[in-house]
């Protein structure tokens, strides 16, 4: 009986690590984030204090870094890319493949493509298995006719277990949805 037990606790805890892992590897979310005061009341670069209950300057912030990304990534969304970009930069975790991934996409999108470029790779270094950094540097390559470079990323997304993720669907989606290995 006893045996059992452990097994099955065993087995609970397993697939509990599971999860996060998937979640670590790379932000496995592909619902857009939803508008917040952020994005509909606050303007150059300020995000809503839920505790203050106004638009604060990121930087002078007592926030956290994950309010803080999850505004920033609200911000590049929404297409306020140089506020993502000044949000971003008030975080304390400068080196984390999220927040290097996430720099990359504000300035890619902000048409600083080289700019762009460098952060995902620096996002890459600090966590090769950050498939969304690999995702987004592949749809950047796609869109300067770097086919096979796009492929090869699409490539390392799958050897690295996400084939069933947003990243590998979306990267193969900029590729035409073609998987030529």
């Amino acid at each position: 009986m006893n045996r059992k037990i452990i097994l099955f606790t065993l087995a609970t805890f397993a697939a509990s690590m599971a999860g996060s892992a998937a979640w670590a590897v790379g932000d496995n979310n592909s619902e857009p984030p939803k508008k917040t005061k952020t994005t509909t009341q606050c303007k150059d670069g300020k995000i809503w204090d839920a505790k203050r209950n106004r638009c604060v300057e990121a930087k002078r912030s007592d926030l956290g870094d994950d309010i803080l990304f999850d505004a920033a990534r609200e911000l590049a969304y929404a297409g306020q890319y140089e506020n993502a970009i000044k949000v971003l930069d008030a975080m304390r975790e400068q080196r984390s493949a999220r927040v290097l991934n996430y720099m990359g996409y504000a300035n890619r999108k902000a048409g600083r493509m080289e700019l762009g470029m460098q952060y995902y790779r620096r996002a890459i270094q600090a966590d090769e298995n950050y498939i969304l950094a690999r995702s987004y540097m592949g749809q950047a390559l796609v869109e300067q006719g770097r086919v096979e470079e796009a492929r090869a990323q699409l490539v390392e997304i799958r050897d690295r277990g996400g084939e069933d993720s947003w990243a590998y669907r979306a990267l193969l989606q900029s590729l035409g949805g073609i998987r030529q290995y």
